[in-house]
């Protein structure tokens, strides 16, 4: 049995997968006293320049869920800059390592999917109310209680 690419609960589950991801990612950890939070991948990041491109690859990780669901290619690009942005910028000596927490390439990536993913499910056709069923069914048992009635009578 084969799954399509536009079946909602195959998306749910992709969304729910990188939701995942991208908090152990991004988001995992909080500084205490404040509402800011990071993840693994700014941890992995400090390691000069080894942590960034494993952060990288890590991120590709969210770019194939996006080609499993059928994302555009226009989308696909757009989550490609932003992890370029993430790499290069976590490159920069001193800044590097919190401009990677602040920025948060997967959780942007996953927003961005999931925009994409409401987007096509609001413009799935609508299954129009059965009109002629009802209609038909209507007269038809119409007709049957008419015929009981005049079998009674």
């Amino acid at each position: 049995m084969t799954v399509s690419k536009s079946d909602p609960q195959f998306q749910s589950k992709v969304l729910k997968r990188l939701e995942r991801f991208s908090y152990w990612t991004d988001s995992n950890f909080r500084v205490p006293f404040t509402q800011f939070r990071f993840g693994l991948s700014p941890l992995i990041g400090l390691v000069p320049v080894v942590g960034d491109a494993i952060g990288l690859v890590l991120s590709l990780y969210v770019l194939q869920q996006a080609r499993l669901v059928a994302a555009p290619r226009r989308l696909q690009l757009r989550m490609v800059a932003n992890m370029l942005i993430e790499f290069f910028g976590g490159l920069l000596p001193v800044i590097g390592d919190a401009f990677d927490a602040i920025y948060k390439a997967n959780t942007r990536n996953t927003e961005l999917l999931r925009g994409w993913l409401h987007e096509q499910l609001d413009q799935l056709p609508k299954k129009r109310f059965p009109w002629w069923t009802l209609v038909w069914l209507s007269v038809l048992l119409a007709l049957l209680l008419g015929l009981i009635i005049l079998m009674v009578l």
